[in-house]
């Protein structure tokens, strides 16, 4: 039984060591392109951050539209005022709700 653990032990490592040889007519791989031009994507939000009275009220927009307001407390838990239809109304919304029902994703992809 130990001579054929040893044997076949044998048997992988020079399995291995043949897998790890190298053959004799390699070629260099060509360099890389080089990385497209970084433009400031139009979709990354603009946070304001500003103070209101005690309150520290962050704004995200979009393209220059303003979509959703973090309002901060000094104490207890922030909220968001969201305009969930783009329509300059806001739903305040507050944070740890359990049970929001379904939260569709809605992004503007691309406007005409």
């Amino acid at each position: 039984m130990r001579i054929v653990l040893t044997a076949s032990l044998l048997a992988a490592f020079a399995l291995t060591a043949a897998a790890q040889q190298r053959p004799a007519d390699l070629q260099p791989l060509p360099e890389p392109p080089p990385p497209p031009a970084m433009v400031d994507s139009p979709l990354e939000p603009q946070v304001t951050i500003r103070k209101q009275g005690e309150d520290r009220v962050e704004e995200y927009r979009v393209n220059g539209k303003l979509y959703m307001v973090k309002v901060t407390p000094p104490h207890g838990t922030p909220y968001y005022l969201i305009d969930r239809k783009g329509d300059g109304s806001f739903a305040r919304e507050e944070t740890g709700v359990v049970d929001r029902g379904i939260s569709v994703p809605m992004w503007v992809i691309r406007t005409f």
